[in-house]
């Protein structure tokens, strides 16, 4: 059988079975290993916590927030409440130390059951 430059097609190339299994196929999307990071500790971290608007829920997400970041100082999280008054939006900014560290705490906000969304 002949391709219509007239040469004979060319044999396919086998790939050794160890490529195959440890690299991912071509054009796939891969994440970086889990120790890199692209942020350098420790850093400013904005963190954004929406949530329902009810008794309680400010003081709940700073008690969590103190948790993990011990230095946090609760007098700079800035509110903004939603335009029908329903949720409330809340930025704090905490002195990151480590990767492990924002995860545990992202964890533990988005286990709070007024919370609808961290960022």
């Amino acid at each position: 059988m002949r391709e219509r430059n007239g040469r004979p097609p060319e044999a396919p190339v086998k790939e050794p079975l160890e490529a195959a299994v440890t690299e991912p196929p071509a054009g796939a999307v891969t994440e970086p290993p889990a120790a890199s990071s692209a942020l350098a500790f420790p850093t400013a971290f904005p963190i954004k916590i929406m949530g329902r608007r009810e008794g309680g829920f400010t003081r709940d997400v700073i008690a969590i927030v103190l948790r993990h970041a011990p230095d946090f100082m609760p007098g700079t999280i800035e509110t903004r409440p939603s335009r029908a008054g329903k949720y409330i939006s809340l930025t704090a900014t905490i002195n990151a130390t480590s990767r492990e560290q924002l995860d545990a705490l992202y964890r533990e906000l988005c286990d709070h059951p007024s919370v609808v969304m961290v960022l």
